[in-house]
């Protein structure tokens, strides 16, 4: 399954089971609300003219527009739950990361 976002940001949980996973939000209209999701855990990443494909390790891929890269009100409030909930176990990735050299396997 293919999702396309239309914001996003990357992830690191430590801890226990460290990884790296998309946290996405979709803006919704006058008949939909907004939402969010988060994928399984990044295990590989390509790169597009205008996206990041971004892989799971349930086989989902997320198509992450280069521009897309922020947080709203579809999925701040995700993250400030992570952070209360996690702490220092948990940070977000900056955006000028380069996600085509980052090693998805935390050791």
């Amino acid at each position: 399954m293919t999702y396309t976002p239309d914001n996003w940001v990357v992830i690191k949980l430590k801890g226990e089971d460290p990884h790296y996973r998309v946290l996405a939000g979709w803006s919704g209209g006058y008949t939909t609300g907004d939402y969010w999701r988060m994928n399984s855990g990044i295990t590989r990443v390509e790169e597009t003219e205008h996206a990041f494909m971004f892989y799971g390790s349930s086989g989902s891929c997320y198509e992450c527009r280069k521009t897309g890269y922020c947080l709203r009100k579809n999925n701040a409030h995700v993250w400030s739950g992570l952070k209360a909930q996690h702490g220092n176990n948990v940070e977000m990735m900056p955006e000028d990361t380069d996600w085509m050299n980052t090693d998805w396997i935390i050791k």
